[in-house]
């Protein structure tokens, strides 16, 4: 089972401040367990949305182009980590781990971990056989 444990921002992220040396050498020995473990697929910090762009698909199909920041940043993702694991239960497990901390109340860390979609899911179709031969071929 494959999830993605989603870093929620934080206004220090969007503002573009990197981690501290002592919360990036903590990451990189929670990083290096997960590989240990072998659970570890990728992991990365994405730039603050006022790097980014949003594109919007319109209802006459046209395609709009929207430039960072974005007014609701509530929902915006700082960073990310691949895993594939056993069960949901060891996703949680993994996600415990991560060496937040929270500074006070108002600034408590949170990550959401979703699970990923495999095409195995899916309903048989010729849509989804062709996406299986994609598949192979993206991962070789």
């Amino acid at each position: 089972m494959r999830f993605m444990m989603i870093v929620k921002e934080n206004p220090e992220s969007e503002a573009g401040q990197l981690p501290t040396p002592e919360l990036i050498d903590a990451m990189n020995k929670y990083n290096e367990e997960l590989a240990k473990a072998g659970a570890l697929l990728d992991l990365s910090g994405l730039h603050p949305s006022s790097k980014g762009f949003r594109v919007r698909f319109t209802a006459d199909g046209k395609r709009k182009i929207i430039d960072g920041p974005f007014a609701e940043t509530k929902e915006l993702i700082a960073g990310y980590w691949l895993i594939q694991v056993k069960s949901r239960e060891e996703a949680i497990e993994w996600a415990k781990r991560i060496p937040f901390v929270a500074e006070s109340s108002d600034k408590e860390p949170e990550v959401e971990v979703r699970q990923i979609f495999d095409i195995e899911e899916f309903p048989p179709s010729d849509a989804v056989d062709r996406a299986k031969e994609l598949e192979k071929k993206f991962r070789k």
